[in-house]
């Protein structure tokens, strides 16, 4: 099983770490998860049958769109599995844990035109039935080949998944949905946007949500489409980040600059609450041995940011704008308060695994869940970051969209002088 690109670690590393140092620097032990999974499989080898209790979880590719493949997925075991979808669960795991967890889910493939969401056939919405379960359900696959162990899901957006093979036949012991997402799914009126608004106001997870909107079960009936995984999560985490940010623009603001900050192996999270109105950036530094600056000599910066009416276009950084921006904003509506923020991220050498925008999404609501430090001026939170920081503070300043704007220009603008 090919779980990277080719890793030169020098043998006697190995061996003097045995998978319990990890002195080669990386977050986790190719070795151990290797044989890990390698143990799955011969443990419980499907062959061309897979049974299990799938979480419920599908994945939806997006090579060929409009033309693409659709992966109902399943470990290879029975049980309540709903760990394997719940990212809320995965912080607390070590990286093999997670890892070896994630790659499990094997699964079978078949090719869908997009728009047959809207009036599936028989396995289309078998695999429909599935995704919006509201528990665990039983799973039975005919594959036409047994599954190998070599393409792997390891991207940036989507959770790990294990290899796949072409379905040819499926059955389900069909579990009933939540009632929410029942009404959701049946309300064929009912526009997207205004879908998931609904059930996230419900208390259905934002994982579970992109879930559903992947597999085109929610929405208008005839508009109704299958949509990448990768593009399900980042549209679920931007339509309720949005729904949010209208909402707090209207509540009173904060009284102080808010600094919070988050050490985690291979990261340092960071975030600033401005007392402002809404202004927002996401900036995040790779540093070189990291996933996406292997062969740099120094670290690089990326930021995107927005200002009170939100971005036109889609960020150059990806999908984890959007996530924090929804750890922002639940922040915000949990204190009945507005305001801006400014949201920072260092990756360090040897955390150089995709592993999907939960990572972060779920590390930011863990970063504003902790006391965050007041101060009366953002150039005091910048000194204080700079205690943390590994990059040079004033590196991140030169970048910052927020900065500038609270303390140079526009500033009668954003900020609100208490009476």
């Amino acid at each position: 099983m090919t779980i990277s690109g080719k890793l030169r670690i020098p043998a006697s590393l190995c061996v003097k770490c045995r998978g319990g140092k990890l002195l080669c620097g990386l977050s986790y032990c190719p070795i151990s998860v290797k044989l890990m999974a390698k143990k799955l499989m011969e443990t419980h080898s499907p062959g061309r049958s897979l049974n299990g209790s799938s979480p419920p979880s599908v994945f939806v590719g997006r090579y060929g769109y409009p033309k693409i493949n659709i992966y109902p997925s399943s470990p290879p075991f029975h049980g309540d599995t709903s760990r394997l979808e719940r990212s809320s669960e995965w912080l607390n795991m070590g990286m093999e844990e997670f890892l070896s967890m994630r790659l499990s889910l094997l699964r079978g493939s078949t090719p869908v035109e997009v728009t047959q969401a809207a009036d599936p056939g028989r396995l289309f919405q078998e695999i429909q039935l599935m995704a919006i379960s509201g528990r665990p359900v039983e799973v039975d696959m005919e594959l036409e080949k047994p599954i190998g162990g070599g393409d792997v899901v390891l991207d940036e957006h989507s959770s790990p998944m294990g290899p796949s093979s072409p379905l040819k036949r499926l059955s389900i012991d069909y579990r009933s949905p939540d009632l929410h997402v029942e009404k959701a799914y049946s309300d064929t009126d009912l526009k997207a946007a205004d879908a998931m608004k609904y059930l996230y106001s419900n208390g259905i997870q934002v994982d579970r949500i992109s879930s559903i909107i992947s597999i085109g079960a929610l929405g208008e009936k005839k508009k109704r489409r299958a949509v990448p995984t990768r593009w399900a999560i980042t549209a679920s985490d931007k339509s309720i980040s949005d729904s949010l940010v209208r909402e707090i623009r209207d509540y009173q603001q904060i009284s102080s600059f808010e600094v919070y900050v988050r050490p985690t192996y291979g990261n340092l999270f960071m975030g600033i609450l401005t007392p402002s109105n809404w202004i927002y950036e996401w900036g995040e530094s790779w540093f070189p041995g990291s996933t996406w600056n292997q062969w740099g000599d120094h670290a690089e910066i990326e930021l995107d940011y927005e200002g009170y009416n939100f971005r036109k276009d889609y960020p150059d950084i990806g999908g984890c704008y959007y996530s924090t921006r929804l750890a922002v904003a639940e922040k915000f509506k949990s204190m009945k308060r507005r305001g801006g923020a400014i949201t920072w991220r260092e990756i360090y050498p040897g955390f150089n695994l995709p592993v999907g925008v939960w990572h972060v999404r779920e590390n930011m609501r863990a970063l504003f869940s902790s006391e965050p430090v007041k101060f009366g001026t953002l150039q005091e939170c910048i000194r204080y970051l700079s205690d943390f920081t590994q990059v040079p503070v004033e590196n991140w300043v030169k970048k910052s969209y927020v900065y500038p704007t609270l303390t140079t220009n526009n500033l009668d603008r954003f900020l609100e002088m208490k009476s």
